[in-house]
């Protein structure tokens, strides 16, 4: 009897550090915002002015906006890499195309962002290598193809229609604030209440079991690589509207600035489990540390130190999370 009485309160015990994991997975990046901005808050009288958050919203408009297509792929158990260079593409090209229409300009843009995501999608699935390595190897290209358009120089934009989506304002806001918002809005409905993201998590927890399931796996990471390179053709074209200029070197990183927010967000690393909302706050999160280092006069090169540092802290949780469960779905195989 007291064998069977330490059994069941080590089930209990067990069944409670899971749920601590799950809710700190899920919900302790809000509560690490939350932290932030009241300790932000503390400190700086312009932290929380309408003026400074209307320029948060704004900033962070390209990094989240190629965050949501990365939120998906990594769900869909694959990585994307390649995003910042696709930002860099799209951004040149809409600026060569506006020269002579500007709006036709921003459709190419954002038109060379889906087409080098479906570029992605076919040579991942024709050679079969990790994606990874795939996308990294496809970045290099991109790049280079950025470069060849404009021969290393700066291509601008003396068009002012160019500019409307970039620094024009809706409701204080910037356009570019509420094209994130509508992107997230998607992608988050997408994922929650479609067959698709259904089966982007089912792919992203066991692929071969998705696949005899019947779900098209193949198809299915085509539209994750698609919509994260639209979304970088997006913030691109957004970014070089805003400046009303574009050269081949820009977005260098950006790529590992969004898996950064993705993974502090609580997007798990090993797919399959994951939020677009939550890549928002973790966007957010960033643009805030930075934001709070220039307010309060921090020395930039610890904003580094600080997202390293979360970035390990969140796959460490993620990580011990996994084996947990691993561990306990053995017990029940077992049982």
């Amino acid at each position: 009897m007291p064998r069977s009485a330490s059994a069941g309160d080590t089930g209990g015990a067990v069944s409670l550090r899971d749920a601590v994991l799950r809710s700190l997975n899920r919900y302790g990046i809000v509560m690490a915002y939350g932290l932030l901005i009241v300790a932000v808050a503390a400190q700086s009288d312009r932290f929380l002015t309408k003026q400074n958050w209307l320029n948060l919203l704004d900033q962070a408009a390209p990094l989240g906006l190629i965050a949501v297509g990365v939120t998906l792929c990594i769900i869909a158990g694959i990585f994307d890499l390649s995003t910042g260079a696709i930002f860099a593409v799209a951004a040149v090209t809409a600026a060569k195309v506006a020269a002579v229409d500007p709006w036709l300009g921003i459709a190419v843009g954002v038109g060379v962002g889906t087409l080098a995501g479906l570029l992605n999608a076919a040579v991942m699935l024709t050679t079969g290598i990790n994606s990874f390595i795939g996308t990294l190897s496809t970045s290099i290209v991109f790049r280079g193809i950025a470069l060849l358009t404009t021969s290393g120089l700066i291509v601008s934009v003396a068009d002012a229609d160019y500019k409307i989506l970039g620094t024009r304002t809706f409701a204080d806001a910037k356009l570019s604030a509420w094209i994130f918002a509508a992107v997230a809005v998607i992608g988050g409905l997408a994922l929650a209440r479609t067959t698709l993201g259904r089966s982007l998590y089912a792919i992203g927890g066991n692929a071969q079991a998705a696949r005899l399931v019947g779900i098209r796996v193949g198809a299915v990471r085509t539209i994750a690589y698609a919509f994260s390179g639209t979304c970088a053709g997006l913030a691109g074209v957004l970014t070089s509207s805003r400046t009303g200029s574009a050269q081949a070197d820009i977005g260098l990183g950006l790529e590992l600035a969004a898996i950064t927010a993705v993974v502090v967000g609580g997007t798990s690393i090993f797919g399959g489990e994951g939020a677009v909302w939550r890549t928002a706050v973790g966007v957010m999160l960033l643009q805030t540390i930075g934001n709070a280092f220039n307010l309060l006069g921090v020395d930039p090169t610890y904003k580094q130190v600080v997202q390293g540092i979360l970035v390990l802290l969140a796959v460490s949780i993620d990580h011990f999370g996994q084996k947990r469960s691993f561990r306990t779905r053995g017990r029940k195989a077992d049982d």
